[in-house]
C-alpha cells in the first residue's frame, strides 16, 4: 500500500542548479518544493511540514547557515533534517552546521545516487515517525474512549444504584461501596435527616458500617464542620495528629460538602494514603448526583412521616366523627325517649280533659315544646349526617305551593304563640320542582320557624314567590332583629348563633340554617341571607330549579276520607321506659283497643303466648333482646308490627324494614298517627276477609 507523498524542500539561489536537483530526484516520487533564498525557504516551512530540506551553504543575502540558524529556532521547524549541499567545506563550516542540526553534507558535483539514497532514508524515516504519530494518536483516542467509556458506566452504575431505593441509609451504603476502593481506601459519609437526625456511615476494607459517631482529629473535625455550615471544600495532610479513630496510615483525606443548590445536605470524607486526585472530574460527578439522591431521600423520608402523621390524624379525626355520630344517635334516643310519654299524655288529655280553655293552653305548651324540642334533635341530626353525605333525596315532581302550605302549617304554632302576621304571595299558575316533598317542606319550616323565633311579638312576616325562567326564588323576609353585617357571612355554618342575652330568649342551637343551605345544595339550587343591620329585619332567598312541563299524574291527589272507628284489635306495647309503654298503652285503649304491655323482650314473648296480639308496638333500644330481635320471633305470629323508637337514621329504618316491621316512627311521634296506621291494617284485614267470605 503506497503513502501519500511527502514534501521535500530545495534551496538554490542558481536555477540551473534546482534543475539538477530536480532531474536528480525526481524518480522519488515525492513532492518537489523549489525556492531560491533563505527567506522563501522559512516562508515554506512554517506553511507546511517537510520530509527533508536540501539547503545550499553559498547563498546571496542570507547564506545556508543563517537559514538553518532561523529554522531551528522556530519551534515547529526545529527538528526538521537538514542536508546542506557546498561545493567545498572546511572544518569550522562543518562544525558550525551539525552544531545547528544538521544531518549531512553533500560536495558538488552530486552524485545522483548518493544523493537519491540519502534523501529516501529521511522519506522513509518521516513516512515511518507519521505513521508511529497515528498509531499514538489512536492509540491514545482509544484510551480516552476506553476511559469516557468506564467513567460513563461508573457514572450509569452510581445513578442506578442511587435511585434504586429512596432509603436514605441504602442509598448512602451503596455510595460507600462505589468509593471504596475505586476512590479512596477509607470513606466517611454523613447526611441529615430533615427531623434532626441523621445517617453516619464509614466504609473500608472491611465493608461498610453504621456508626453513632466517630471521633475525628481537630483539623478534619474542623473541616467537616466549615463544609457542612458554609458548603467549603477541604484537601488535608494529617500528622502526628492527637488520638483518634481515623486510621493513622491514611493521612491525604479529603473532605467534599454534598451540595443541591444553596444547601449542604451532607459531608464526605476520603482517606488515602497519597494524594493522587487524577479521578477528579469522576468524583465530584459523582458527588453531585449522590447529593441529589441523598435529598430525594431526605423529601421522601419527610413525605412519609408527613403521610403518616396525615392519616394518623385522619383516623383519629375519622374515629372522633364515628364518636360524635353514635353519640348524636344516642343523644336522640335519649332525648327522645322521655318526650314520647309526653306527648302521649297530651294527646290523652285532649281525649279526656273537660273543656276547659286553660287546660287546653296547658296542653297546647306541651304539644309546641315537645314538637320545638323534637325538631332541634332532628335538625342536630340532619346537620351532620347531610355533611357526611347520608341524606338521600326521594326526588319527584311537586308542587310548591303544597309544600309552602305543608310549611306554614308545621309553623302555625309557633306564629300563633307569638300573634305575627304572616302574608303569603304565590303566583296563581302551579310551579312544580323536581324535589324531595318533605325536605323542601323542612327547608321552608327551617326558615319560618327561624323567622318567628328572631322576631319579637306581633311582627311581620312575608313569603313571597317568584317564577323566572328555569327557576323560581321563594323569599321568607321578616322585620326581626335583623343580622350583624359581621354574622352575615357565617348564618348558614354549623352551630353559628349572634350575640345572646344571659335570658336566651331566642333559644336553639344555631344548626337549622345550617340544614337550610345544606338541603338547598342537595336540590341544586343556592341560599342567600340579607339584612340590613340589627333591628332591621332580615330576608332569606331560595333559589331553586322548576320545571317547565309536568305530567298528569305526578303529583299525588289529596282526596278528603271519611274516618270510621277502627276495629278492636288486641295491641301489645313493648317498651322499657314504663311511662311511654303505658302512655300508648292508654291512648290505644282510649280509641277501643284492648292493651296490654312488657318492658323487656322475654316478657313481651311471655304475654304473646297468651295475650295472642294481632299488633305490636315495639321499641328497639330494648335490653337483653332487642326490637329487632323480637321482630324477627314475632313475624310469623303477629300480622302488624310497629317499630316506636328514638333511633331514625336512615340506616335504622331499613334495619327495622328488615327485621320484619311494617312501620317505623320516631319518637315523640304522634299517637293520632299510629292509630291511622292502626285503622289502616284492620280496614283491609276485614275487607279481605269480606271477600274470602
Amino acid at each position: 500500500m503506497n503513502d501519500d507523498k511527502v514534501d521535500i524542500l530545495i534551496v538554490d539561489d542558481l536555477p540551473e542548479k534546482l534543475l539538477a536537483f530536480e532531474a536528480v530526484l525526481e524518480e522519488l516520487g515525492q513532492n518537489l518544493v523549489l525556492v531560491q533564498s533563505g527567506a522563501d525557504a522559512l516562508r515554506e516551512l512554517l506553511r507546511r511540514e517537510f520530509a527533508v530540506v536540501l539547503l545550499d551553504v553559498n547563498m546571496p543575502d542570507i547564506d545556508g547557515i543563517e537559514t538553518a540558524e532561523l529554522i531551528r529556532q522556530h519551534s515547529k521547524t526545529a527538528h526538521t533534517p537538514i542536508i546542506f549541499v557546498t561545493a567545498y567545506a572546511d572544518e569550522l563550516q562543518t562544525a558550525r552546521g551539525y552544531e545547528l542540526g544538521a544531518v549531512d553534507y553533500i560536495l558538488s558535483p552530486i552524485v545522483p545516487q548518493i544523493l537519491r539514497s540519502k534523501v529516501r532514508v529521511f522519506v522513509d524515516l518521516y513516512r515511518a515517525q507519521r505513521r508511529a504519530q497515528a498509531l499514538a494518536r489512536a492509540e491514545a483516542d482509544r484510551a480516552a474512549a476506553e476511559e469516557a467509556t468506564r467513567r460513563s458506566e461508573l457514572i450509569a452504575r452510581a445513578s442506578r444504584e442511587l435511585a434504586a431505593s429512596l432509603d436514605l441509609e441504602q442509598g448512602m451504603r451503596s455510595f460507600a461501596a462505589m468509593l471504596v476502593p475505586a476512590f479512596a481506601a477509607c470513606a466517611l459519609l454523613s447526611v441529615d435527616e430533615r427531623d434532626g437526625d441523621g445517617v453516619l456511615l464509614r466504609g473500608g476494607a472491611d465493608g461498610v458500617q453504621r456508626l453513632d459517631s466517630i471521633d475525628l482529629p481537630p483539623r478534619l473535625r474542623r473541616a467537616v464542620s466549615e463544609a457542612r455550615g458554609e458548603g467549603r471544600r477541604a484537601d488535608l495532610r494529617l500528622l502526628n495528629e492527637a488520638a483518634s479513630q481515623w486510621p493513622a496510615d491514611l493521612p491525604f483525606v479529603r473532605v467534599l460538602p454534598l451540595t443541591v443548590g444553596d444547601r449542604t445536605v451532607g459531608v464526605i470524607v476520603l482517606g488515602s494514603d497519597s494524594s493522587s486526585s487524577s479521578e477528579e472530574i469522576t468524583l465530584l460527578e459523582l458527588v453531585s448526583r449522590a447529593a441529589m439522591a441523598f435529598d430525594n431521600s431526605q423529601l421522601y423520608s419527610t413525605l412519609k412521616r408527613e403521610m403518616a402523621r396525615s392519616k394518623e390524624a385522619e383516623e383519629k379525626l375519622q374515629q372522633a366523627n364515628r364518636r360524635k355520630d353514635e353519640f348524636l344517635a344516642m343523644l336522640s334516643h335519649e332525648l327522645r325517649n322521655p318526650l314520647a310519654p309526653i306527648r302521649s299524655a297530651a294527646e290523652i288529655m285532649r281525649k279526656i280533659a273537660p273543656d276547659d280553655p286553660r287546660l287546653t293552653w296547658t296542653r297546647e305548651v306541651v304539644e309546641r315544646q315537645v314538637t320545638h324540642m323534637a325538631q332541634i334533635v332532628d335538625d342536630l341530626l340532619d346537620v351532620s349526617r347531610i355533611t357526611q353525605g347520608k341524606v338521600t333525596l326521594q326526588k319527584q315532581p311537586v308542587e310548591l305551593a303544597k309544600v309552602l302550605s305543608h310549611s306554614i302549617e308545621t309553623a302555625r304554632s309557633q306564629l300563633e304563640a307569638k300573634q305575627h302576621k304572616l302574608s303569603v304571595n304565590i303566583p296563581p299558575a302551579p310551579i312544580w320542582v323536581q324535589g324531595d316533598f318533605a325536605r323542601l317542606a323542612q327547608v321552608f319550616g327551617n326558615l319560618l320557624h327561624n323567622a318567628a323565633k328572631y322576631t319579637p311579638d306581633n311582627g311581620r312576616l312575608e313569603i313571597n314567590v317568584a317564577g323566572e325562567p328555569g327557576r323560581v326564588v321563594v323569599s321568607v323576609r321578616d322585620n326581626g332583629i335583623g343580622i350583624d353585617p359581621a354574622l352575615l357571612p357565617h348564618v348558614f355554618e354549623p352551630f353559628t348563633q349572634g350575640v345572646r342575652t344571659l335570658d336566651r330568649s331566642q333559644g336553639g342551637l344555631g344548626v337549622g340554617l345550617a340544614v337550610v343551605e345544606r338541603l338547598v345544595a342537595l336540590h341544586d339550587g343556592h341560599v342567600q341571607a340579607m339584612s340590613d343591620g340589627a333591628g332591621r329585619g332580615a330576608e332569606f332567598r331560595v333559589v331553586l330549579p322548576c320545571i317547565s312541563e309536568v305530567r298528569q299524574g305526578a303529583a299525588p291527589a289529596s282526596v278528603e276520607q271519611v274516618i270510621a272507628p277502627a276495629p278492636r284489635k288486641r295491641v301489645l306495647v313493648i317498651d322499657d321506659n314504663d311511662d311511654a309503654a303505658e302512655a300508648i298503652a292508654v291512648f290505644l285503649r282510649l280509641e277501643g283497643h284492648d292493651v296490654q304491655t312488657a318492658n323487656d323482650g322475654p316478657q313481651a314473648l311471655a304475654r304473646a303466648e297468651i295475650f295472642a296480639p294481632e299488633i305490636a308496638v315495639v321499641d328497639i333500644g330494648l335490653p337483653g333482646m332487642d326490637g329487632y330481635e323480637l321482630a324477627r320471633r314475632f313475624a310469623t305470629r303477629i300480622p302488624l308490627l310497629i317499630a316506636l323508637t328514638g333511633y331514625g337514621q336512615s340506616e335504622d329504618r331499613q334495619r327495622s324494614k328488615a327485621a320484619g316491621f311494617h312501620y317505623h316512627f320516631v319518637k315523640p311521634a304522634n299517637p293520632r298517627e299510629i292509630t291511622a296506621v292502626i285503622r289502616k291494617h284492620a280496614t283491609q284485614a276485614s275487607t279481605e276477609h269480606r271477600r274470602a267470605e
